[in-house]
């Protein structure tokens, strides 16, 4: 009897879901992509679309029951990550227990889960309204941050220095929120870089993770967009070995199973070690497809097996071969793409990959966001020195020319 091709429903449309696709066609997978935009670029290379709200968990497990899928995935694809959960749990699918994602996906819920266990935490408050958070102004510490507790992508996001600029703040981040509830938490001011990068547990068990240096644009309409990452970090072997055993603890305690995960994590200027964000998906901005560059670790495909049920392959922490960056291309302001320029001696010596997604002429909008990106640079280094010096020089050695 010929064996039955295994079903895969992939939530979203992004282009970060096209190595997906392409390792689950590899694998031999029939790939199915939902969402409610039609043109989304994923959709071209999957071999079934169908046009479903990602939020809406029930219209999603209607189709996925339809189908008959074997397995599904919201993959560096934020809104989609509950809904996974809920049809996995719902159908007897491989995944992580949907209450422990629904904790990892609400800041609000999430902070409060690491304030009772024990975990370093920046001291935070959620609310539902601009009036109530307005309310309680004064018992926060100035800076504060203040996102949404269910956006991804920076979206919403704004730093707040003084009382009085705190209402605009709320407005946006309730105008990104999806539940129309924020956080305002304390600002930890960091040591060295932030880290911002994927992992992959086997059974709830730690086998690979990463730390890397988050960089940003300070002259960007949004400056807590990371607008740049490299590998290794700025932390310390014993920071990150502390970071790895917390890390190692919230995943016991959640009762996750196998799965790739977005971390984000910062050493404070007090020395000690945060866990910012955990996300049971893959990252944005090509994360996973870097660490494969750095240290040939596939993650996506393992992500993929995962999520049929397949055995993985190859999950193990492995030293990167070289000093890696990746470098998220933008347009300083709205306007047409003309070109990108790249130092002649720069790119011989360290560009591995050039991804460009917008052509001459085409519209591009100011840098608010992740979705505002128009593509990436890979780039390899010898050394530290090299690294270093590269990431000081990105202004002057890579223009994105826009007219």
């Amino acid at each position: 009897m010929e064996k039955q091709q295994k079903k895969l429903l992939l939530l979203g449309g992004l282009r970060y879901l096209l190595p997906v696709i392409e390792s689950a066609h590899r694998l031999g997978y029939y790939v199915i992509t939902c969402d409610y935009i039609p043109d989304n670029i994923a959709h071209k290379y999957s071999d079934e679309y169908h046009n479903v709200s990602i939020i809406d968990k029930e219209a999603v497990l209607a189709l996925a029951r339809e189908l008959q899928i074997d397995g599904i995935m919201s993959f560096a694809v934020d809104p989609g990550v509950v809904t996974a959960a809920y049809v996995q749990e719902q159908m007897g699918l491989p995944g992580n227990p949907y209450e422990s994602v629904c904790i990892l996906q609400n800041k609000d819920r999430f902070r409060n889960f690491l304030t009772q266990h024990g975990f370093t935490v920046p001291k935070a408050k959620g609310f539902s309204s601009v009036e109530e958070a307005l309310a309680e102004r004064y018992w926060y510490s100035w800076p504060v941050i203040v996102k949404p507790t269910d956006a991804a992508g920076s979206k919403g996001v704004t730093r707040v220095d003084r009382p009085e600029d705190l209402g605009p703040a709320l407005e946006s981040a309730f105008e990104h929120s999806i539940s129309k509830r924020v956080i305002v938490e304390e600002f930890i001011e960091k040591s060295g870089c932030s880290s911002d990068t994927d992992s992959f547990s086997v059974d709830g068990e730690l086998k690979f993770v990463s730390f890397s240096a988050q960089r940003f644009d300070e002259g960007a309409a949004n400056p807590y967009t990371p607008s740049a990452y490299s590998w290794p970090s700025t932390m310390t072997k014993g920071q990150e070995a502390e970071l790895a055993s917390e890390i190692q603890r919230l995943l016991s305690l959640l009762g996750m199973r196998t799965s790739i995960y977005n971390i984000e994590t910062r050493i404070g200027r007090d020395g000690r070690a945060y866990i910012m964000e955990v996300s049971p998906r893959g990252g944005g901005n090509r994360l996973a497809e870097m660490l494969r560059f750095a240290t040939g670790v596939d993650l996506i495909t393992n992500a993929v097996r995962a999520a049929v049920g397949d055995e993985g392959r190859g999950v193990e922490q492995k030293p990167y071969n070289g000093y890696w960056a990746e470098v998220i291309l933008h347009a300083d302001r709205e306007g047409h793409f003309i070109r990108l320029d790249i130092d002649e001696e720069f790119s011989i010596s360290h560009v591995v990959q050039t991804d460009l997604w917008v052509k001459e002429g085409d519209k591009v909008s100011s840098f608010k966001g992740a979705n505002d990106a128009i593509g990436t640079l890979v780039l390899r280094f010898d050394s530290e020195k090299e690294l270093i010096a590269g990431m000081k020089n990105l202004d002057a050695l890579i223009t994105v020319v826009v007219q």
